[in-house]
């Protein structure tokens, strides 16, 4: 089974003022224009998608794209600017597995701002503890953090109230910013060493404010009475490690927020300690929303639970380089992986040398997977998705499909999956990190994923309330299955 390391690349900077043309220690001069030039050669020598996409637009899409991209390269003024640019560019080819990330930046090189907001601590408490709106005012919860939320104009600012690290956090400091933009509101959150995390922030329910994966604020005051639906909703949006509920007498429910190769140990927990209970009742819904991937092998245990019938799986091409080579001889040499995963990458590095500027694969690329029971139970099967969905997470819904039992539930997927396998590359002046896809699907061209995604079998939209969506799909299981479920 092919390898996806995958990591959707989200990575958004701004706000850094910092003289960026200068000369490093080792002679090399660094530019934005330099940069690019880096950045730009290595590309179209080593990622696995790029002729693709030049076969699809056509040479002289590309030349023009460049063109412009240059003159505006020639004017960024600091490092941060230059970054984003860099992602401009590169937004000719896909939107995933790619991307520029900044390595350095001084001017956010702390867990907060930078700056101290002025406010009367014990007065604004009391204000917030008569409060009956609901909006994002109000004392919150982060881990170690306790932030308060403050109106300022049409914005609000989110500030220290008890500080976890002496000497560097101090009350009031700024931790995060929401700021109006139109209709809607951007916020900016703040972390040691790097830009702000900028997110469209989502109030759920009353006592949740949800920044983005793995930031996700409590509301401690006011404190407002929250439906049980949305407090299920809220449970599964923040959770970190998977986890299997009973939702009714006929169904289960499973959640997974990713699978990522360190997680690979906790879903196969989760199977093998509830795995009698799976495999007598009658309904499952897995829950994949906001999954953004990881590695195939961590769904190994899952795809058997759902298996019925031989499963097609179309592989994927390395393209050889000395660089895309490299990667995979680490990883075969790296004690991080298990031995099959290293025991992957050894036979796709022996596969390419010799073959650089190829792509290589094993035969034809296509292989049939197949287990040796078909269980009774669960009859009915149904995976709820949307368009955080990316990569080994579309490839395990490529396979799982394939299975009678299986409806999709939700939204189209993010479409991430036809470029894969991702290698890092520092730029020469060590300030950017580049990612870049190393293989590509041998669906191509005849069954492209990026451009749609995945399509679900029952769209839900948005006059479903999200966090409805498991109500939704459970009542169409019961309706399959044509048994009343008894609500636990």
């Amino acid at each position: 089974m092919t390898l996806k390391f995958m990591i959707l690349m989200k990575k958004i900077t701004l706000l850094l003022t910092l003289c960026f043309s200068f000369v490093h220690s080792n002679g090399q001069t660094c530019s934005c224009e330099s940069n690019f030039e880096w950045v730009k050669r290595t590309f179209e020598e080593n990622d696995a998608g790029f002729q693709y996409v030049i076969d699809k637009k056509g040479l002289e899409a590309y030349m023009i794209h460049n063109q412009l991209m240059l003159e505006k390269i020639k004017l960024a003024k600091n490092s941060t600017e230059c970054a984003e640019l860099l992602n401009e560019w590169l937004k000719f080819f896909r939107s995933g597995h790619i991307g520029i990330e900044l390595l350095s930046n001084e001017a956010f090189d702390s867990q907060t701002a930078g700056e101290r907001w002025k406010v009367d601590i014990l007065q604004f408490e009391k204000y917030i503890s008569e409060k009956r709106d609901v909006d994002y005012e109000g004392i919150w919860e982060l881990g170690q953090y306790k932030i308060g939320i403050q109106k300022d104009g049409e914005n609000y600012i989110g500030f220290i109230i008890e500080p976890v690290i002496k000497g560097k956090i101090e009350l009031g400091d700024v931790k995060l910013r929401i700021v109006r933009e139109g209709e809607s509101f951007k916020s900016f959150f703040y972390v040691r060493d790097t830009s702000p995390i900028v997110s469209e922030p989502e109030l759920i329910g009353k006592n949740c404010l949800y920044i983005t994966n793995g930031i996700a604020l409590t509301r401690l005051s006011p404190h407002f009475t929250e439906d049980p639906l949305i407090e299920k909703y809220v449970k599964s949006k923040t959770a970190e490690n998977p986890y299997l509920e009973v939702l009714n007498s006929n169904t289960l429910y499973l959640r997974i927020p990713s699978f990522e190769y360190e997680e690979k140990r906790a879903i196969d927990k989760v199977i093998a300690s509830n795995r009698r209970q799976i495999l007598k009742t009658e309904n499952l819904i897995i829950d994949l929303r906001d999954n953004s991937g990881g590695t195939d092998y961590s769904f190994e245990k899952l795809l058997t639970l759902i298996y019925t019938n031989p499963i097609q799986i179309v592989g994927s091409a390395f393209l050889s380089t000395p660089l895309n080579n490299q990667w995979a001889l680490e990883i075969a040499n790296s004690k991080e992986y298990s031995s099959s995963v290293r025991k992957m990458a050894r036979k796709e590095y022996e596969k390419a040398l010799g073959k650089l500027g190829e792509f290589v694969s094993d035969g034809n690329g296509i292989s049939i997977y197949r287990s040796k029971t078909v269980h009774q139970y669960p009859k009915n099967v149904g995976i709820i998705i949307n368009n955080e969905c990316a990569s080994s997470t579309e490839q395990f819904l490529l396979l799982a499909k394939q299975s009678e039992k299986v409806k999709l539930f939700g939204t189209n997927t993010n479409g991430c999956l036809d470029i894969s396998n991702v290698n890092y590359v520092t730029s020469p002046c060590k300030e950017f990190e580049l990612c870049y896809g190393i293989t590509r699907s041998l669906r191509l061209p005849d069954m492209a994923i990026d451009e749609t995604g995945i399509v679900p079998d029952y769209y839900l939209d948005e006059a479903i309330p999200q966090h409805k969506w498991v109500e939704f799909v459970n009542d169409i299981l019961n309706q399959l299955h044509k048994t009343p479920a008894r609500n636990q």
